[in-house]
């Protein structure tokens, strides 16, 4: 079968196709034939070298490759037959995900329920898991005023779309007009550029005044602005990243004294809790089969042109998830 393999540490062009065994299931395990999967930043950076102790000292070469969907073409010894032929979402335990077919393990399936296609369930596996995990976090009710920063980005875009099914008075932070058109298309109630001189002072007039929650993927600057935004005595900021490369700069006794909450929130936790992701996800499937939440693919790639996909998603040349389709 064809594969996307990795035969050392670089820049991506890499990245090979190369033609490697068909995996077959052992013990706890199903074969899927993999129908898209979906590329992960962090994926980028173990190509590169600049996280290779993600493999976990797995050696060279290697298939990348964790969030699959695709068909259950096989069971491992002592599976159930059953799972033959469902359509499900799967993660590898890694790697082995860029192929034609993976061997994942059986307690990873997610059934894609009917009426949804295999390419959308997989843009919103992780980052729709993610967005549910967050609102829950924030304790979100309706009639709550909340800002997204980077609302166009992987994550921000499922949660502008989650945040206005839980109610919420939704302002969206991103940068520049095409990615703004994005956010209100989605759904939120305000878009707001963050790279302009003044924005908060936007997002208090969108809103009549303050906001009860700020989801911060970017920290620095903008995580600092958000927090002066907050409600005092209910305010609360998630910070689940810090794409500026900049933490988020606040003392304790700011908090204190000003009656605000501030939480961290790690998406690789919820998934060291299988049976919480799996509801997350499973949540955000029903919404998308009903219609209230869009998936955004941003681009699809052919398995051959793996190297272009990783370059695409390293320049943020993309909008929205980045498929591979086999």
């Amino acid at each position: 079968m064809r594969s996307v393999v990795l035969p050392e540490f670089g820049p991506p062009d890499r990245l090979r196709v190369a033609d490697v065994p068909e995996p077959r299931p052992g013990e706890g395990q199903v074969t899927v034939r993999v129908a898209a999967i979906g590329v992960q930043f962090l994926e980028t950076q173990i190509r590169s070298g600049a996280m290779r102790s993600a493999l976990g000292g797995a050696p060279l070469p290697v298939v990348l490759g964790k969030e699959i969907a695709g068909r259950v073409a096989e069971v491992g010894p002592g599976g159930d037959p059953g799972l033959v032929g469902t359509r499900v979402l799967a993660s590898t335990q890694g790697t082995g995900g860029y192929a034609e077919a993976a061997a994942v393990p059986a307690d990873s399936l997610i059934p894609v329920p009917a009426g949804l296609d295999l390419e959308d369930a997989v843009a919103l596996y992780r980052y729709g898991a993610t967005a549910q995990g967050l609102v829950r976090a924030a304790r979100v009710t309706a009639g709550d005023r909340v800002l997204v920063l980077a609302a166009a980005g992987a994550v921000g875009m499922v949660l502008v779309q989650v945040l206005k099914r839980a109610g919420a008075t939704v302002v969206g932070a991103a940068r520049g007009e095409h990615k703004l058109a994005l956010v209100r298309e989605l759904g939120a109630d305000h878009a707001v550029d963050y790279s302009l001189p003044g924005w908060p002072d936007l997002v208090r007039r969108a809103v009549g005044g303050s906001v009860e929650v700020v989801f911060d993927h970017v920290g620095g600057e903008p995580g600092r602005a958000s927090l002066d935004l907050l409600t005092p005595g209910s305010g609360r900021q998630v910070v689940f990243g810090l794409s500026s490369g900049r933490p988020l700069d606040v003392r304790p006794m700011e908090l204190l004294g000003r009656g605000l909450t501030l939480t961290g929130f790690s998406s690789g936790l919820l998934w060291n809790r299988p049976a919480l992701a799996h509801d997350l996800v499973t949540e955000v499937l029903g919404l998308a089969v009903r219609g209230h939440l869009t998936p955004v693919i941003g681009r699809r790639f052919p398995l051959e042109r793996a190297a272009d996909a990783h370059a695409a998603v390293e320049a943020r040349g993309t909008v929205g998830k980045t498929l591979l389709i086999p």
